[in-house]
């Protein structure tokens, strides 16, 4: 009798254990599923550029890579060198000083991630024109007539582009060095000045050290998002190895030259998510160590000179970053009122709805399912399934065109042949020559933006609503349905528009994989660019510049809400 209870207690058991596993098991083979639609345009880039001919591998070696390269390695040192400046500089001073304008400045810092770097390039590019208000100003001042009678500064170069992206870029390095800052307190920079540091020493001896995970986190995204740009370094004449990989395809007609050139690239990016993932360990370690006994800031009141220096200091940014831009391309815009009704640029504006609409929803679907798998499976397959996933956003736009190009050509020509020889019947190109490609592409870029929003949502709810709702018999299904998924909306609307409003501003892997007379607002801007019409591209360009702002009022908003 006593092995009834026994054997009546494993039958019922064993299978809520294998549900479990069951479940755990489905959700972890999602995320590889999620996990291999991110790999395959990575695999297929090393593929076609490793079975090319070795002589082509030679000639872009010797010529294209160590050009391209060279250019690309002055702009991403420049860039970061100005966007560490400005970026620290200026977190520093909002957090940890007291000044006219501060409370004004410091949400308003972040607005230039709200401009496209291309649109930046735009705007300077008429500003700084010799026809633009400031050479016309400058002409008036001191009585020159001619552009030989004068030197002045040439934005179309690598200095310009170093502007331009700085301009744009340094909020990514503000917004991380802002939290740390807030995060130190006041402790070790009153231990160090009661030692005799002035403040200037304590920032550069004390806080910056500190500092450095994240500045080395918001230099990453800086560099990634320079190396993606292609737009901007066009138009500036910048051929950097991003422009090397669109005009090795298109302009040269060298499918696996501009591979290879992509290899090269990915590489380079590797080793930048490499060092992402280093500095954002030590900062787990040192936010620790930094936040858990200090108390709130005192901040440092500056008086006289000092303190107009750093308003000054901080206003600059937003006027050159933010201001600039919109003052030239809304000014545009108001000249062409009438252009917002124009088909032209109403089929764009159809066409990036459509797109970014889609990408958002599938995007947001497999970033769901990578969270969800990491909260319901702590194995090492469904965290390496996530951090394969979250490789996508370091990819280029033009080399995330040529990944995701050649496995959909491959299997529409496979497709196309098999039933033109059993069936007669010709399909085209139903992935690759439709938008499909563009969605494939965006989803593979920002699925890390949205798994990101989504899992910190996760974060919030404790684990023991999961173990809550199954004891009162809930199922696994059930319990996603009725439990985490109320309470995970703002997250996951949030993760949806983000990407949406990113997916809106690509250009790079637009420009590549778009179909024929298929145009988004972004590539309708580039067009016009390209041509020498940066005026006709004005309205499309304030479109672009307003659903940027919408993202980030929401991180201004989250930096008030943290404070």
């Amino acid at each position: 009798m006593s092995t009834l209870p026994q054997t009546g207690t494993a039958q019922s058991v064993s299978p809520k254990g294998t549900q479990a596993r069951k479940g755990i098991g489905a959700a972890t083979a999602a995320a590889l599923l999620a996990a291999a639609i991110v790999f395959m345009p990575i695999a297929a880039i090393f593929v076609i550029g490793f079975s090319a001919d070795p002589d082509n591998w030679q000639h872009m070696v010797t010529n294209v890579i160590p050009r391209a390269g060279v250019r690309t390695f002055w702009l991403l040192f420049f860039t970061g060198l100005v966007t560490a400046i400005v970026g620290i500089g200026t977190a520093w001073l909002v957090a940890a000083c007291e000044f006219p304008l501060r409370r004004f400045l410091s949400p308003a810092l972040v607005l230039p991630l709200a401009i496209p770097s291309y649109l930046a390039a735009y705007a300077f590019g008429e500003f700084l024109d010799f026809t633009g208000p400031v050479q016309t100003a400058y002409r008036t001042l001191f009585g020159f007539t001619t552009a030989r009678d004068y030197n002045f500064f040439d934005v179309r170069s690598l200095s310009g582009a170093v502007l331009v992206m700085s301009a744009v870029l340094y909020p990514y390095v503000y917004l991380a060095c802002r939290s740390m800052f807030l995060m130190q307190g006041r402790a070790a920079a009153d231990v160090a000045r009661t030692l005799g540091s002035s403040p200037l020493r304590v920032f550069a001896r004390i806080q910056v050290p500190m500092a450095r995970p994240a500045i080395m986190i918001g230099l990453t995204l800086v560099m990634m998002e320079t190396l993606n740009d292609i737009g901007a370094v066009e138009y500036l004449g910048v051929q950097t190895l991003t422009f090397s990989v669109y005009d090795t395809w298109l302009n040269r007609g060298s499918l696996a030259g501009a591979a290879q050139i992509a290899c090269v690239m990915l590489v380079i990016v590797a080793g930048l998510l490499i060092i992402e993932r280093m500095a954002r360990r030590q900062q787990r370690f040192s936010s620790h160590k930094t936040t858990a006994i200090v108390p709130d800031a005192i901040r440092l009141r500056l008086t006289g000179v000092k303190a107009w220096l750093a308003t000054m200091f901080c206003l600059v940014p937003i006027l050159v970053g933010f201001l600039v831009p919109v003052f030239v391309l809304g000014g545009f815009a108001l000249r062409r009122v009438e252009d917002f009704l124009e088909p032209r640029l109403l089929d764009a504006l159809w066409n990036s709805t459509l797109v970014s609409s889609a990408a958002a929803l599938i995007t947001v679907i497999l970033a769901f399912v990578l969270s969800y798998a990491a909260r319901t499976d702590r194995s090492r397959l469904a965290r390496g399934a996530g951090r394969l996933a979250s490789l996508g956003y370091g990819i280029p736009g033009t080399v995330l065109g040529i990944g995701v190009l050649i496995p959909l050509a491959s299997f529409d020509n496979a497709l196309d042949g098999w039933l033109r020889d059993n069936l007669g019947i010709s399909t085209g190109l139903l992935l690759s020559g439709t938008g499909f490609a563009i969605v494939y592409a965006y989803t593979v870029r920002f699925l890390t933006m949205a798994e990101g929003t989504i899992d910190a949502g996760f974060q919030k709810l404790s684990p023991h609503l999961d173990m809550a709702a199954r004891t009162l018999g809930r199922s696994g299904l059930q319990t996603l349905r009725q439990v985490l998924l109320p309470n995970l909306r703002p997250a996951v609307l949030t993760a949806g528009l983000l990407v949406f409003i990113e997916t809106l501003k690509e250009l790079s892997a637009t420009i590549l994989l778009r179909p024929f007379n298929f145009n988004t607002l972004a590539t309708l801007v580039y067009e016009d660019a390209s041509r020498g019409m940066a005026q006709d591209a004005s309205v499309a360009a304030i479109i672009i510049i307003a659903a940027g702002l919408v993202p980030v009022i929401l991180v201004s908003r989250s930096l008030d809400e943290k404070r």
